[in-house]
C-alpha cells in the first residue's frame, strides 16, 4: 500500500507536468493498464495510448494549462482532491475549470485509476 506521503508526491507530478504541457511524462505517470475517467462518466481512457492521446488534445486545445491542487485527502490506496485549472486559450481568453479528482496508487507510486468529477456548472470564462 502507498504511503501518504508517496500519494501527495504523486499528485504533486501529476500537478507539475499538467502545468508544464508534457505528454510523455503525464502517459508514464500511469501504470501500463491504469483507467482514467475524465471527466466522469464519458471521459473513459484504458492504458497509457489512451490517456496520452486525451492530454495530447488537452493540452493542443490551449496556449497555457496550469494545475492547482487544492485539498489533498490520502486514504489508504487514494488520494481525494480539490482542482483549479486554468487555461490560456487562443485570442487572450481563459478558461477554468475546478473540481475534484481520486486517484488509485500501486506501491510504486503509479496512478492505476483516477476520476475527474467536474461538470459544466464547474466552467467558467472570462
Amino acid at each position: 500500500m502507498p504511503t501518504t506521503t508517496q500519494l501527495r508526491e504523486a499528485v504533486a507530478r501529476y500537478a507539475a507536468v499538467v502545468t508544464a504541457k508534457d505528454a510523455d511524462a503525464y502517459a508514464l505517470l500511469f501504470t501500463p493498464d491504469a483507467v482514467q475517467v475524465d471527466p466522469y462518466p464519458s471521459g473513459l481512457h484504458n492504458g497509457r495510448a489512451e490517456i496520452k492521446a486525451f492530454i495530447e488534445q488537452s493540452f493542443e486545445g490551449c496556449e497555457t494549462m496550469t494545475f492547482e491542487v487544492g485539498e489533498v485527502h490520502p486514504v489508504a490506496d487514494k488520494a481525494a482532491i480539490t482542482f483549479h485549472i486554468t487555461l490560456g486559450l487562443e485570442g487572450g481568453a481563459t478558461m477554468h475549470i475546478r473540481g475534484a479528482e481520486v486517484f488509485t496508487l500501486t506501491d510504486d507510486g503509479l496512478i492505476s485509476a483516477v476520476d475527474a468529477y467536474w461538470g459544466d456548472e464547474d466552467v467558467t470564462f472570462e
